[in-house]
């Protein structure tokens, strides 16, 4: 099982509709008495950057609101993951991704989340 950001983005990729509403509505469910768990600005803009880039299984691409750098980060990871060529841990995945420097904060979490669960999308929809 993933973690509550894992299983967020799997709820969230489930449920369909706008992945903006999905995401908060799957975060209220994981985290209901703890609102600042609910605001993790790295985890919300690595799924939503996913979506934007039509990489969510269901999800039409469109804009979504998600931050540039996590949104660059789970995108390169999810085509690396895609790309079947390599077994990846979080870590190994990360230095890929971004080369190393900052700290992983869950973007990573998300995007193994949707792999695992055959929820990332091979290409745009």
């Amino acid at each position: 099982m993933a973690n509550r950001y894992g299983e967020a983005a799997i709820l969230a990729a489930k449920s369909g509709g706008n992945p903006n509403v999905s995401w908060e509505t799957a975060l209220e469910k994981l985290y209901p008495t703890s609102p600042v768990a609910r605001m993790r600005g790295s985890a919300r803009s690595a799924f939503l950057g996913l979506c934007e880039e039509g990489l969510v299984k269901g999800i039409p691409a469109g804009e979504y609101k998600a931050g540039k750098e996590n949104k660059a980060i789970a995108v390169r990871a999810a085509r690396l993951l895609l790309a079947g060529t390599e077994k990846y841990s979080i870590g190994t995945l990360w230095t890929a991704a971004t080369g190393g420097g900052r700290k992983q904060d869950c973007q990573l979490d998300v995007v193994f989340a949707l792999w695992k669960n055959g929820l990332l999308a091979d290409s745009v929809q």
